[in-house]
């Protein structure tokens, strides 16, 4: 469709901004049926000149309704329409979806699901292009990660995290778990079975692996800002390692006061324990900024930061990193030597030209204005609520829904029949009694199907007083 079909009138004295008056039309237009989902829309730049206005204008409308679920970009291929079931058909399509019904979709908010965005983003595409063009090799990539990626991942942490890295204290790793597993199979040289003291209620698939591993996990009862370092004086055994989440406390969402992290390290090199430093998701901070990471803060104890790419660009790619120091960071480099890397070398080269273009912060900067809009959505249907506490807020893609009835796992069986997965709070804790409430992610999910699935979810909690 060209840019001279498409219905957009701009009133110049409107309070409203002239991106919200863009992505206004554009959405009734989509909804009405005038905007098909075999429609491309006209280039940011074309429709902009036409319309006499800025491409960034343009620009901003176009980020809104990808984030809502209306449009959907093919790199090269343009910005088109997106397949909706909520969006008017044509009375030809009508009659045949009624004569063929399709099953309704399941809107999912499990937690942990980032957008899937980038890969439809042309920098990530061209990425790959500029990896698969390359000369190919005919060895193995190094053990420890290529070159070029350590060095991105330590220049992205410069500037997300304020974290000096030299790219030798990276190692690329498969993801969370993968490090988890490295990690313990560096504490088995020097103990069987090494006891790790986690957080309760904490990561169910890290205590799994960790476990899995070969190693003994301590559980430590925590608030929502994590363990406190008085905590650790009442310990009857003292742990190999500690694993935390202190930038999000995972899942209840609290962040670890510096206070308490400087306590931490203090003990932590008193007794000679392993610092494991979690930090999934601190570049998505919507009302505080981060507190600095542990790793940063001057200490003598040994800590390793673990990052991931999964919830920053997707968990498809299972790719992730550690930041090493010290003895341990030697054993660590030393363990992975011998397994050998089990990262391609082609996503590596990928996420490393990604990286140093600028491709994966000008992503985290939409992807945050995308999440900081989900959460104002959920924040304004369950806020006024005098039967629920939201929590968790403060960064992430999820928040953590508290109530005291109905039971969580009734109440998310009944909204599964409804077409809405919802994760019960209980599912995160492994001793201490759970907490009745949910775990909403709200990362993956159009504005739309969020919106539809806390109306599910208010209508569930209405029958349940």
């Amino acid at each position: 469709m060209s840019e001279s079909e498409i219905p957009i009138e701009l009133d110049r004295q409107s309070p409203a901004s002239l991106s919200a008056q863009v992505a206004s039309q554009l959405r009734s237009a989509i909804l009405s049926g005038l905007l098909q989902p075999e429609h491309t829309l006209p280039a940011t730049r074309r429709l902009a000149k036409v319309l006499g206005i800025s491409r960034g204008v343009v620009v901003r409308a176009f980020e809104q309704l990808s984030g809502e679920g209306f449009l959907e970009s093919n790199g090269t291929g343009g910005t088109r329409v997106a397949v909706r079931p909520d969006i008017q058909k044509r009375p030809d399509e009508v009659k045949a979806q009624r004569s063929s019904p399709a099953n309704a979709e399941v809107i999912d908010l499990t937690p942990g699901r980032p957008s899937g965005s980038p890969f439809q983003d042309r920098e990530w595409r061209n990425a790959w292009k500029r990896a698969l063009a390359e000369q190919g090799n005919t060895h193995l990539p190094p053990a420890l990660g290529t070159l070029e990626l350590r060095e991105a991942v330590a220049g992205h942490l410069a500037v997300s995290r304020g974290l000096a890295v030299d790219p030798e204290d990276v190692i690329i790793t498969a993801g969370t778990s993968d490090a988890l597993h490295l990690v313990v199979s560096m504490l088995r040289g020097r103990r069987n079975n090494p006891r790790i003291l986690v957080e309760d209620p904490g990561y169910p698939t890290a205590r799994r692996v960790m476990s899995a591993a070969g190693a003994h996990l301590q559980l430590l009862p925590v608030d929502e800002d994590g363990l406190k370092s008085s905590q650790l004086a009442g310990l009857n055994v003292i742990p190999d390692a500690v694993l935390i989440t202190p930038s999000h406390q995972y899942p209840l969402g609290g962040r670890m006061a510096v206070q308490e992290r400087l306590g931490l390290l203090k003990w932590a090199d008193r007794h000679g324990v392993l610092v494991l430093e979690d930090d999934y998701d601190s570049e998505f901070r919507h009302s505080r900024m981060p507190l600095p990471a542990v790793a940063s803060l001057p200490a003598a104890a040994d800590v390793v930061l673990l990052g991931t790419f999964s919830k920053n660009l997707s968990p498809w790619l299972r790719c992730g990193y550690l930041v090493v120091r010290g003895d341990a960071g030697q054993r660590l480099k030393a363990v992975r030597e011998a397994l050998d890397t089990p990262v391609a070398g082609v996503l590596q080269s990928a996420l490393a030209h990604y990286l140093q273009g600028g491709g994966l912060s000008r992503h985290i900067a939409r992807a945050r204005r995308e999440y900081s809009h989900r959460r104002s959505l959920l924040i304004e249907r369950l806020g006024p609520r005098t039967d629920v506490e939201l929590a968790g807020l403060d960064g992430g893609l999820h928040a953590v829904i508290r109530f005291e009835h109905p039971d969580a796992a009734d109440l998310a069986g009944k909204a599964l029949e409804r077409g809405v997965r919802l994760i019960p709070l209980a599912g995160y804790y492994a001793e201490r009694p759970p907490v009745n409430g949910l775990v909403v992610g709200y990362g993956a999910v159009s504005d739309l199907q969020l919106s539809k699935a806390l109306a599910i979810l208010g209508t569930l909690l209405d029958e349940h007083p």
